[in-house]
């Protein structure tokens, strides 16, 4: 018997491997790097294009965004790219930057409260807008059948509408009354749910009137300052997780004088680790190999980089300058000292929120009244009429007529008039309750390096030089990373001073930078490298052969603005105190010049924070002004707190109020501005409180009906916000 061969399909072999191939290339293709650092020093739209122009250049990246109100820039790169390969182009850009841990940015999620609240304000308004289209119509005199039909219409707007929208009230209020206790969401969620009570009641006896336009009108003005009392607040991130994501997610482990790269989180206490020029000590230890300079300015606001060597401790966050290191670590993970700096700002922040704001103290007082009269009302006239439809009508109208919409928005209307007239001089208010604190302010205490002063070294005697010793110093300095230098190169280029032909340039770390000029060694370093003798005055010393050696001379440039603030601050009569990580002479120095009786030297974070503290536990109301890693806890701790836009994230975030230009002159119009704020707020609580006094009576006496009540408290919501318009 023969075998029928039945024909087959034949496939194109590509066809078929390509979906394996796809599949294969799905789980095996490497993902693309995602890196994230901080910007501490960008300012303006002409910082965002420079940096994204210059990291695009680079075929290795993929694209980078920068994020201008955050001062961060999010790349996405080839997978091998990594933070350190990419720093330097930013740096070389003219801009410092920091490595950010992107797992640790839990903090910047998106905003889903407050588009929650917005979504259900459009909801309230649009329902609001049509149930008053129908209203409008009964009040024109619809009557019977053609009323009756207006207000089911109504019925079944407004039931929905509110079941999904007055949810924040009804959600607040019932965890209130689980806990036994009453917040302002209880009479809100009350009135409310009375009025649409009373609505059903009447519509289906065919009464008259019906209250469901007073129903949703209440849920949309209430909602209304509930969002405005978001935006003030949806600025505000979690300082302790910034500092947390500052930390170096990875770190070089020496392990039999071989290196490997692995995760901070793997280091021990007694590993060897090597740091690079240009990178951020991974924990606290000590040096066990070479020499270089430290910048310890964001944890301690030294002014100066300050000399490491073989024997000398470091911490987890200083960076390291000009040569590699060899470290081993004393103390790792949660035991660091930027660890600890996280744990202070932590205990700081949560002192800070058991402050009470006017509207919740006023909140204290109302909400048990309100119900009070309301059942009253309510038990007097039933017993009096034997109505229970009046006596439902006369409660509905007294819970209506005092529900707190006024002072639901005396204070979201204020802080938000008060906060845009402040943005428009460069300030951004980042807490709801900060214009209330900042009011109270009795004593303010400033950080030095970055904040009274721009943080860089200005040559003050160029002028002593002659032009042939400035080349030379030139062009050593522009061989060095180290700030005199940068300073130096930057006076003499801004005096058209040309660069010797100075050869075999080399940094020595340290130290300083030397070369050759016609067949001698020329050096610019430190005064007992080169043979000089130290000065109080930051200084960086020329030798020129055997010729003695000369000293450029440096001091801290003032921030402009700086000595109006603190001269305007002193006569508003607000005792200003300094309080820097710099040395004594500096620190004397400048509190000299800006006529500051009282300032602290050498103060370390937990200082700072105890001094605040100290102040505080004497009744001392204080407004902290700093800018560096070293300030948060004090930033944290103070009554009210003010950060330049300059400063780093955990700074800024640590605030409540952001500088958002270089010129500190407007600190003191803040004060200013916060404390009539508060002075508006009170009248507003006034105004509200003089409308119930009068208004009251009027409903237990059955002279108001739930309709003109609503009409009543939306009269007394508009009067809350003009008066709040005033400020602008």
């Amino acid at each position: 018997m023969t075998a029928t061969l039945r024909p087959s399909v034949s496939a194109c072999p590509a066809c078929i491997a390509a979906p394996a191939a796809e599949k294969l290339a799905e789980y095996e293709a490497p993902k693309d790097a995602h890196i994230v650092l901080s910007l501490p020093t960008i300012h303006c739209a002409a910082c965002m294009s420079t940096v994204e122009r210059a990291l695009n250049a680079d075929p290795r990246v993929r694209s980078a965004r920068v994020n201008l109100t955050m001062k961060r820039v999010s790349i996405e790169a080839d997978p091998d790219l990594t933070a350190e390969d990419v720093i330097p182009t930013v740096e070389a850009a003219g801009y410092e930057a920091h490595e950010l841990d992107t797992g640790a940015l839990n903090a910047t999620a998106t905003d889903r409260a407050g588009r929650d609240l917005l979504m259900r304000l459009a909801v309230a308004g649009f329902a609001a807008m049509n149930v008053m289209l129908l209203s409008i119509a009964v009040w024109s005199g619809a009557a019977g059948e053609t009323r009756d039909l207006f207000h089911w219409i109504s019925a079944f707007i407004v039931l929905p509408a509110v079941a999904f929208s007055a949810q924040p009230f009804f959600r607040n209020a019932w965890t209130a009354l689980k806990a036994r206790s009453l917040n302002m969401d209880v009479p809100i969620s009350l009135a409310i749910l009375l009025a649409i009570v009373t609505s059903l009641y009447e519509t289906s006896l065919s009464g008259e009137h019906a209250y469901f336009d007073a129903a949703i009108a209440l849920t949309f003005f209430l909602l209304t300052g509930r969002y405005l009392d978001h935006r003030t607040r949806s600025v505000a991130r979690s300082a302790a997780e910034e500092l947390a994501a500052l930390e170096v997610p990875r770190a070089i482990r020496l392990t039999d004088g071989a290196e490997e790269t692995v995760s901070v989180a793997d280091l021990r206490i007694g590993d060897l680790i090597r740091v690079r020029p240009g990178g951020r000590m991974p924990v606290d230890g000590e040096i066990t190999e070479g020499t270089s300079e430290i910048d310890r300015s964001l944890l301690t606001g030294e002014t100066l980089p300050v000399l490491a060597e073989p024997g000398r401790p470091v911490s987890a966050g200083e960076v390291n300058l000009t040569g590699p290191l060899t470290i081993r670590a004393s103390a790792v993970g949660r035991d660091t000292s930027l660890h600890r700096m996280a744990d202070l700002v932590a205990i700081a922040e949560s002192g800070r929120s058991r402050y009470t704001s006017l509207a919740d103290r006023a909140a204290k007082l109302y909400a048990p009244g309100v119900h009070i009269l309301s059942a009253l009302a309510f038990l007097g006239w039933l017993a009096y009429s034997g109505d229970l439809r009046v006596a439902l009508n006369i409660a509905a109208a007294v819970l209506i007529i005092t529900c707190p919409c006024a002072l639901g928005l005396a204070v979201p209307a204020v802080t938000t008039a008060a906060s845009g007239r402040l943005f428009r001089k460069g300030l951004l208010i980042k807490d709801a309750t900060a214009l209330e604190r900042l009011a109270q302010v009795d004593t303010v205490v400033f950080d030095k390096t970055g904040t009274l002063t721009a943080g860089t070294p200005e040559l003050t005697n160029l002028d002593a030089f002659t032009t042939a010793d400035l080349s030379i110093a030139r062009a050593l300095a522009e061989g060095s990373n180290h700030p005199l230098s940068l300073s130096l190169a930057a006076a003499a280029r801004a005096a058209n001073i040309p660069a010797a032909q100075v050869t075999d340039i080399r940094e020595v770390p340290g130290f300083g930078a030397e070369g050759l000029w016609r067949g001698q060694t020329v050096r610019l370093g430190r005064a007992s490298w080169v043979g000089g003798q130290p000065t109080e005055q930051t200084a960086a010393w020329l030798q020129l052969g055997d010729i003695p050696p000369q000293a450029f001379l440096f001091i801290d440039r003032l921030r402009d603005g700086a000595a109006k603030a603190v001269e305007r601050l002193q006569q508003q009569g607000l005792k200003v105190i300094l309080m820097s990580g710099d040395t004594t002479a500096a620190v004397e120095s400048l509190a000299n010049r800006l006529n500051i009786l009282q300032w602290m030297a050498e103060a370390l974070p937990q200082d700072k924070a105890a001094r605040i503290k100290a102040l505080t536990d004497q009744g001392t109301r204080v407004l902290m002004v700093g800018d560096g890693l070293n300030d948060t806890a004090a930033l944290t701790a103070a009554h009210a707190s003010i950060s330049p836009a300059s400063a780093l994230d955990a700074a800024r975030v640590a605030s409540d109020i952001v500088l958002l230009g270089r010129d500190l002159s407007p600190i003191p119009d803040a004060v200013v501005t916060a404390q009539k704020a508060v002075k508006r707020i009170r009248e507003n609580f006034s105004v509200a409180t003089w409308y119930n006094i009068i208004a009251v009576p009027l409903a237990i006496a059955g002279l108001c009906s739930p309709l003109i009540a609503a009409l009543a408290m939306s009269s007394s919501s508009i009067t809350v916000s003009l008066n709040a318009l005033r400020l602008r």
